[in-house]
């Protein structure tokens, strides 16, 4: 059976339209009444396409399944949920073409393995702030009470009960790394936008990708001495900014520096919050908060990466005599992906599309990076234009939509011949 985009796409479309607001952007927050509108959306074509319904997880992860001649699974999936005024293609993609997998399944008859479509809960965390929520459940890594329990959103309102009100008890949480267990998982499969500007720069439609970034990511007060701007000469001057912004300067030269040329070697590094105190035009800085994101494929690499942010730290400290103090915010390991799934997808693009076929990482986390954790793991990326994520702009041209589809439902097929 030919892989074919057209329906895929058409169900993008359809859902753009039921779940995007005035301005144009996706409204599919977890937890929220879009959120359901599109499940329900979601359900209702399962139910009327293929006759088949759907299960709930102690996560609120949303389960879908073909069974197999084998119990053993190959799970497809991604998300429904998005950021507020998001993508029209973000996380739904993975999701959509996860039913076009099983209407191909259902047109063969039974598969030899049992395919399972999952959408998982809340992995943007654009309301409450903890990403990844239903698949880090799934793959063990979530203490619920301890993570959840005490986040609330912008309004007041807390995740407990905004989950409580979609039928998703905190303490049921717990239970759903024993249910995914139970599904006999074998392979992972997940289609998503790649959310930057790397195909596009390289004007190429779809690639591997090799697995997702590991994170290090702290928070760095400098403190120093405020003083009057008029009267502190600078040779005495103890300007926490001053230090903080030769730190972030040194973290660039980080990240050049353990930068190879191949993309397994990409490494970034990133200060993307700076809060200065008095915070006033005539006054030197005597406080000065800063975080720092950095990102690697190898775990040695990010090491080294980290240790050499801290003595840049200590340089930039002592140079502006201030203090500096560091803040551990989040430590993720560097998930690579299956390399045996990762030759499936070489080879279903190559069949596709003619030419070398890009390889890169991912440096935004995916559901796929909790699944790498416990089943073998691979993604397909398509291209995203302008290169951008998480606003209403991000898209994908269709000529590249068309080939990263197909090309997904080839890795989908010798993933089933494989497993068979």
């Amino acid at each position: 059976m030919k892989p074919d985009s057209s329906r895929v796409i058409a169900d993008l479309k359809e859902l753009r339209a039921l779940t995007s607001d005035e301005q144009g952007g996706a409204q599919r927050v977890a937890w929220g009444p879009v959120w359901r509108k599109t499940r329900d959306w979601f359900q209702q074509k399962l139910k009327t396409e293929l006759g088949l319904g759907t299960e709930r997880d102690g996560a609120g992860n949303l389960w879908a399944t073909i069974p197999g001649a084998k119990k053993d699974s190959l799970v497809i999936g991604s998300h429904l949920d998005s950021v507020p005024s998001g993508g029209w293609l973000d996380g739904c993609l993975g999701v959509i073409a996860g039913l076009e997998v099983l209407r191909r399944v259902k047109a063969r008859g039974t598969p030899p393995v049992t395919v399972r479509l999952v959408d998982w809960a809340d992995e943007e965390g654009a309301r409450f702030g903890r990403s990844l929520a239903g698949s880090a459940a799934s793959a063990g890594t979530l203490d619920a009470k301890k993570e959840l329990a005490h986040l609330v959103d912008r309004a007041g309102v807390r995740l407990p009960d905004a989950m409580a009100e979609n039928g998703v008890p905190l303490e049921g949480m717990a239970t759903a790394a024993a249910y995914f267990k139970r599904l006999s998982p074998k392979a992972y499969l997940e289609l998503h936008i790649e959310q930057g500007p790397v195909l596009e720069s390289m004007k190429k439609p779809t690639a591997v990708v090799l697995g997702t970034m590991g994170v290090e990511r702290h928070s760095l007060r400098f403190l120093g001495q405020a003083a009057h701007s008029g009267a502190a000469p600078i040779h005495l001057r103890k300007d926490a900014f001053l230090a903080a912004a030769e730190f972030a300067l040194a973290c660039r030269a980080i990240s050049v520096k353990y930068s190879g040329t191949s993309p397994r070697t990409r490494v970034v590094a990133t200060c993307g919050v700076v809060k200065v105190e008095p915070n006033f035009v005539t006054a030197v800085p005597g406080s000065t908060e800063i975080s720092i994101d950095l990102r690697a494929l190898d775990g040695r690499v990010l090491k080294k990466m980290l240790a050499d942010a801290k003595n840049a730290s200590v340089r930039a400290a002592k140079k502006h005599l201030v203090k500096v103090e560091w803040s551990p915010l989040l430590h993720i390991t560097p998930r690579p992906f299956d390399e045996t799934l990762m030759g499936f997808v070489r080879e279903s693009i190559k069949a596709v599309r003619k030419g070398p076929v890009p390889e890169i990482p991912s440096g935004p986390l995916h559901d796929a990076s909790e699944m790498a954790g416990v089943v073998p793991t691979a993604m397909v990326f398509a291209m995203s234009s302008p290169g951008i994520s998480h606003t209403r702009i991000e898209d994908t041209p269709l000529p590249a939509l068309d080939v990263s589809i197909r090309a997904f439902l080839l890795a989908v097929d010798r993933t089933f011949e494989h497993l068979a």
